[in-house]
């Protein structure tokens, strides 16, 4: 119960840049419109019955909880926190077709499977958006990691566009700058950043995300990146070794501890064994390189997930759509022209 005392607390003194908005949406940190408990008397039930949902679809493959929650991320980074993910075009690609993450993006059926539950209890009441940041929340809860509360209110957008995906999302061979860059036109902090990195604690990626950069270093020929741990390169490249299908092969982005939300992924990026190029990224800036090896050192988590709620709140604020606009759909997979 301190804990949670204490995120909220967290939540209602967080400061916030000021930005021009975008029409129609919330002003990008701002948060206008959003509230804890937006559906305590619309819908009272709705983060309980999300939270039962997400029990079952955990329980069934636990690979899904982080697949839904690097769902958070490819919604808020595009267009803001607005559902737009989920939206399907017969005329045009959106961005749930933007390649890479086209082919290994996942959790679409499972947020259906969630609306298609509150539609029930309350029909056209909870947003795709806002099921799609719970969703993420839980998951994160059912990993061991905090349960945190989050803001809800938000309406869904109408657009979903493949250029946006490919402009808006940081790559996984991102340096520190660009990382830097992706995240402060989002307002977005370096503390941010490297907090939201720790997601990374759970899950597991393909090696065509990897590979080229981390074991290849771009040349082809085996030459691997020499801030990789020369003692974790080797079965990296069994892993990922050439003949194997790259788009298939899927590898701990945590190793050891790729189903528990922890801070072993700072103990790994510390030892130089962080998976991709924009993990090895968070040593080569002295603010998030300390905040590693703080977290790295750590013994209790108790400040990470304090840290964690904060930055997860601020990232579901970005760019969000609020009050009359947008809309609550039915299905969240429609299709839009």
């Amino acid at each position: 119960m301190a804990l949670y005392v204490i995120i909220v607390r967290l939540l209602v003194v967080a400061a916030v840049a000021s930005v021009l908005p975008v029409p129609g949406r919330a002003a990008a940190g701002a948060g206008a419109g959003l509230a804890i408990g937006f559906y305590n008397e619309t819908c009272p039930r709705a983060e309980e019955l999300v939270l039962e949902e997400m029990r079952d679809i955990v329980h069934e493959d636990k690979t899904l909880g982080p697949a839904l929650l690097r769902l958070l991320f490819h919604d808020c980074f595009v267009r803001g926190c607005d559902g737009s993910i989920m939206l399907k075009s017969k005329s045009k690609k959106g961005e749930r077709d933007a390649m890479p993450m086209s082919a290994s993006l996942r959790g679409f059926d499972e947020v259906e499977r969630i609306k298609a539950k509150l539609e029930d209890a309350c029909p056209l009441t909870v947003s795709c958006a806002d099921i799609i940041i719970m969703a993420a929340r839980d998951a994160v809860y059912l990993t061991n990691g905090p349960r945190f509360p989050v803001e809800t209110g938000r309406r869904d957008g109408k657009v979903s566009l493949c250029e946006d995906a490919v402009n808006d999302l940081a790559p996984p061979n991102a340096n520190i700058v660009d990382l830097k860059t992706y995240f402060s036109v989002k307002n977005l902090s370096w503390k941010d950043l490297v907090v939201l990195s720790g997601s990374h604690t759970i899950g597991r990626a393909q090696c065509v995300a990897f590979a080229a950069d981390r074991l290849y270093n771009n040349s082809g020929k085996g030459v691997q990146d020499p801030t990789l741990d020369k003692a974790y390169a080797p079965g990296l490249r069994e892993l990922c070794e050439p003949g194997k299908k790259k788009d298939e092969t899927k590898v701990e982005m945590d190793p050891g501890s790729p189903d528990g939300f922890d801070l072993s992924y700072y103990k790994n990026v510390y030892g130089n064994r962080g998976l991709f190029v924009s993990d090895q990224a968070l040593l080569d800036d002295k603010w998030t390189q300390h905040y590693v090896a703080r977290m790295a050192a750590a013994e209790s988590t108790e400040e990470y997930f304090q840290d964690y709620a904060a930055a997860m709140i601020n990232m579901g604020r970005m760019e969000v759509i609020t009050g009359d606009n947008g809309e609550i759909r039915k299905f969240c997979s429609a299709y839009v022209d």
